[in-house]
């Protein structure tokens, strides 16, 4: 039987793991499933229809599955799904979708999302990002995989961030980040490769070289996006690695930083 403090309001229509915890003063509401080994923290809350998987550890204050802000909400059926391992910290918010997109408000597995973040409606975060304090996601957002947010920033509505992407601490992201690029500013502007952080996850020297190469040839060579997307393809072909920065090009959105 999960452990559930005296103190904590737990609705007897909730699905608890055997072993996840639920501390003091916590707010668990009807619709919610814990998977197993997750600590929910004195004071969070999480409401709606949200299910959380396995070992996340959801620190105090913490607010999860609350309606959208978004004026076109209408009161429909809509939910919250965050996967495996995530660290979410003291006073983040992360609401639910909307029945004007994908009406779910998705996180994957292993994120570190620090305090005071907000995640809002029909967001798709991917797995092992990490997002420092303060970050601020409007809604529709999507981040890939690996993707490193610095505290204090800011990333407009429909926006994309790429896999392996870093946005430096107080930027304002205004349009797509590719996989890879490091942007900075207000608005933020690319700024090179996250070259230490390919590092840290086991990128070789060559693929990081083929990673700065690509960034020449879609920032530097003075190329068209067509121009540069068509080179882009044809390295591809020859350095896997780059298959996300592909992919990534190959979708509008709201245009890349450049």
């Amino acid at each position: 039987m999960a452990c559930v403090h005296p103190t904590a309001l737990v609705d007897s229509r909730a699905e608890l793991a055997a072993d996840a915890e639920v501390g003091a003063f916590a707010i668990v509401g009807p619709d919610v499933v814990i998977g197993a080994g997750t600590v929910i923290a004195a004071h969070a809350v999480v409401t709606g229809r949200t299910t959380l998987g396995a070992r996340n550890r959801v620190f105090s204050f913490a607010s999860i599955g609350g309606i959208p802000q978004d004026r076109k909400y209408g009161g429909e059926p809509t939910a919250t799904a965050i996967g495996d391992d995530n660290v979410i910290r003291e006073y983040v918010s992360i609401h639910a979708g909307t029945a004007q997109d994908r009406g779910v408000t998705t996180i994957g597995n292993g994120n570190w999302i620090l305090a005071y973040c907000h995640v809002a409606h029909d967001c798709v975060v991917g797995n092992n990002t990490t997002f420092s304090n303060n970050v601020q996601l409007a809604g529709h957002v999507v981040v890939d995989d690996w993707a490193t947010l610095g505290g204090f920033g800011g990333v407009h509505q429909f926006c994309r961030i790429g896999a392996h992407a870093m946005v430096a601490a107080g930027s304002i992201v205004l349009q797509d980040v590719p996989p890879f690029v490091t942007a900075a500013g207000y608005p933020a502007k690319p700024h090179g490769t996250n070259n230490e952080g390919l590092r840290r996850r086991g990128f070789t020297a060559d693929e990081i070289l083929a990673v700065r190469r690509a960034y020449k040839i879609l920032y530097r060579e003075n190329l068209s996006l067509d121009d540069a997307r068509a080179r882009l393809v044809a390295a591809a072909a020859e350095t896997p690695v780059l298959a996300p920065l592909v992919a990534f090009l190959e979708i509008a959105g709201r245009g890349i930083v450049r």
